[in-house]
């Protein structure tokens, strides 16, 4: 056994895209991705996850194509990276039609949308899933987006958080605060379905919204659904620790990523949420086969299949860096931008390679498989054995598990690695059965154990709850 006392958090990690963190391996002829606007594509995938009894599948999203690299759009549009990208929302419905206890985490932007249009969204999607809804909150990277919302630039970064904070605030003013528990009353004798007395406006009116409500939909199982964030800025981490029940952060090695778990539950605990009231979930891509050499042979292979082209696209993308400027020759840790430098430097320290010459297609290669976060290659054990040296010296809670191959790498996951992972008591047989006669999981019972449907106790938004408003 392995000394950890807690049944760890598994999440698929996608995106509605043909190509979302491995670009060109589309090309792979068992690889599915080329469907991705097909429905069956997705509901496919989700029952592959439900088999394999993961606790969810995180989609994320972009509101604007990857332009940074050589300043224009064609290098994603050539190569895919993640363009085109289609809402993430509306697969939700079919795959939760198909399974009973995956959870769904929808990535949602607050600097572009109203809350109210938001609240109504994922409270239909909340009752349509029977509470396995959670919205990944962000506040959105790309100038590409704000361009396409009217604004010549992205809103500053503190700002955009500042505007977060107020727009969770309507979420929760909405999703707790307008309705009682006891407004359907269903009452034939009077032909009365709600109580208006008990259905309130909650006239928010602050520094970037105003919103008169009541909410228009009827409160889900949850209300507030499952509240997930990424990211890692002081302004995001002061976000997440009064926010987020889990957050998605990522570490070019596990002691990078130590650090910022320690930062996250210190504030936390500060706001009175204890140390682990927030699920610390890591990013990482699993290259797993029977053997550790046949497992180096398939990540090699990959790494033969990738696009370096599309690689730089998407570092050009998250760190607002045009590496399309160098030349092939060019050493990055040499050059002006110490943006540059830094993200070099990361890619030289996770793959112990720091004297040699870094290039563009040096990076690319490395950046190639899995994007940012780190690629665990072994047989099964070996990769339990990582993810269990992660979790102890990491302090985290489980993992976004990304894709090289879809739905391949997810097949691996369930075939090799969950089995050894159960072994070892770090993986729950099935899913535990709700404890109030309910068919299903809702998201928050996946991540916090059966009977833990709403916000707690010591969250920021039980203040808007309506027996603590009304």
């Amino acid at each position: 056994m392995s000394g950890i006392n807690k049944k760890l958090i598994f999440n698929a990690f996608a995106m509605n895209t043909p190509v979302h963190l491995s670009p060109g391996q589309w090309k792979d002829p068992e690889d599915t991705s080329t469907s991705f606007q097909d429905l069956e594509h997705w509901t496919e995938l989700a029952k592959v996850l439900e088999e394999g009894k993961f606790n969810a599948l995180f989609i994320a999203d972009v509101l604007g194509a990857y332009d940074v690299h050589n300043g224009n759009k064609d290098s994603a549009v050539r190569t895919g990276a993640q363009f085109p990208i289609h809402s993430p929302e509306l697969i939700v419905p079919a795959m939760a039609a198909v399974t009973k206890n995956l959870a769904f985490g929808i990535t949602q932007s607050t600097s572009y949308e109203h809350p109210f249009n938001v609240a109504r969204r994922f409270s239909t999607l909340d009752h349509l899933t029977k509470g396995r809804v959670a919205i990944n909150i962000v506040t959105s990277y790309l100038d590409s987006a704000a361009r396409n919302h009217g604004l010549p630039e992205q809103i500053d970064h503190d700002e955009r958080y500042k505007r977060a904070d107020e727009f969770m605030d309507v979420l929760y003013k909405l999703w707790e605060s307008s309705w009682s528990d006891n407004a359907k009353t269903l009452d034939k004798e009077k032909d009365q379905y709600y109580d208006p007395a008990l259905v309130h406006e909650i006239n928010h009116e602050g520094e970037y919204f105003k919103c008169a409500g009541p909410h228009i939909t009827e409160p889900s199982i949850q209300r507030t659904p499952l509240v997930f964030q990424a990211g890692s800025s002081g302004p995001g981490q002061e976000f997440a620790a009064k926010h987020s029940e889990a957050v998605f952060l990522w570490g070019s090695d596990v002691n990078h990523l130590a650090k910022k778990v320690k930062s996250l539950r210190d504030l936390s605990e500060k706001l009175g949420r204890g140390r682990d009231g927030i699920k610390a979930i890591a990013g990482a891509n699993v290259i797993v086969a029977e053997t550790d050499e046949l497992a180096q042979k398939k990540f090699e292979d990959l790494r033969a299949n990738a696009t370096k082209e599309g690689a730089l696209v998407l570092l050009g993308g998250w760190t607002g860096n045009d590496f399309g400027k160098f030349t092939e020759d060019d050493e990055l840790r040499l050059v002006q931008s110490n943006a540059i430098k830094s993200t070099v430097e990361t890619y030289a320290q996770r793959h112990n390679d720091k004297d040699s010459k870094w290039t563009k297609s040096k990076l690319a290669t490395h950046a190639s498989v899995g994007g940012v976060h780190p690629n665990i290659v072994g047989s099964p054990s070996t990769v339990a054995d990582i993810i269990e040296e992660w979790i102890k010296v990491g302090d985290i809670d489980g993992f976004n598990f990304g894709y090289a191959t879809k739905p391949g790498t997810f097949i691996d996951l369930v075939k090799y690695v969950f089995p050894e992972l159960r072994r070892r008591g770090l993986h729950w047989d099935d899913y535990p059965s709700s404890n109030d006669g309910r068919a299903n999981l809702t998201a928050r019972e996946s991540y916090f154990g059966p009977g833990n449907k709403r916000l707690p106790e010591n969250h920021y938004g039980n203040k808007f709850k309506y027996e603590n408003v009304h």
